[in-house]
């Protein structure tokens, strides 16, 4: 098995490089690329779904970024123990109508002793918004720090 690190236990430096790596993955929108943070029978919630295994998580993400166009995500460290991290997030998308949507959540990790995260539950909400009204566009920026996102 080949280590992820930063590995447990966690830091507030190493949670945050945890945390940005997991907003970098996302941000390719690459299921495959992914789904290698996660163990082969890592166990999800997400919303209302149970997934339970590399191959379900890459078909959701696959299913995900097909509907969720041009998606841009955000996470920010909200805490840490020695190999739990809790974030929050928003991420901006368009669905193929053109409607775009900001959606606001927050994930519970718990890694193993590789640094793959063995379990992830998502709560996510989603708002309407205008086209205009964005502020997330693609991957963060180089030299952007974790600000705190507004809430609305």
């Amino acid at each position: 098995m080949t280590d992820r690190p930063p590995l447990p236990p966690f830091d507030r430096a190493s949670a945050l490089v945890k945390v940005q790596a997991a907003e970098d993955a996302w941000n390719t929108r690459d299921p495959e690329r992914a789904s290698l943070a996660y163990t082969v029978d890592s166990v999800w919630r997400n919303r209302d779904q149970f997934l339970v295994g590399r191959p379900a998580i890459v078909a959701f993400l696959t299913d995900k970024w097909s509907h969720e166009l041009d998606y841009a995500l955000r996470k920010n460290l909200w805490s840490f123990t020695d190999d739990r991290i809790a974030v929050r997030f928003q991420y901006e998308s368009h669905d193929p109508s053109g409607q775009w949507w900001r959606s606001y959540g927050n994930e519970l990790w718990e890694f193993d002793e590789h640094g793959l995260m063995r379990r992830r539950e998502a709560s996510i909400n989603d708002v309407r918004i205008d086209e205009s009204d964005r502020r997330i566009h693609g991957p963060r920026p180089k030299g952007e720090h974790e600000p705190d996102l507004p809430t609305q």
